[in-house]
């Protein structure tokens, strides 16, 4: 019997998320707060892109946490997510 999809997600990612974790502190909230600003300030179609490259992000690591959280944290991370997104889209396409 195969593996499910999560257990393929969880497995494929435990490099990438032990590389993370050897990321200075410092440098992974700046880089975000980098990624946060060029969504913010960049020109339209750019910003929404940045964006959706940090959604995509946010849904990763919400999806490999999800088991683990409460339903105060759950509701929290997805209403962060879901933010991300709206933003993003009204950068990709705005009127």
């Amino acid at each position: 019997m195969g593996l499910s999809f999560r257990s393929r997600v969880e497995h494929a990612s435990v490099p990438l998320v032990e590389r993370m974790h050897r990321v200075p502190r410092a440098l992974a909230v700046g880089v975000l707060v980098v990624i946060v600003g060029a969504g913010v300030l960049a020109p339209s179609p750019w910003g929404g892109v940045a964006l959706l490259l940090l959604g995509a992000f946010l849904g990763w690591l919400l999806f490999l946490t999800w088991q683990r959280l409460a339903l105060p944290e759950r509701l929290l991370r997805i209403a962060v997510l879901l933010l991300t997104l709206s933003v993003a889209i009204v950068r990709l396409f705005p009127k």
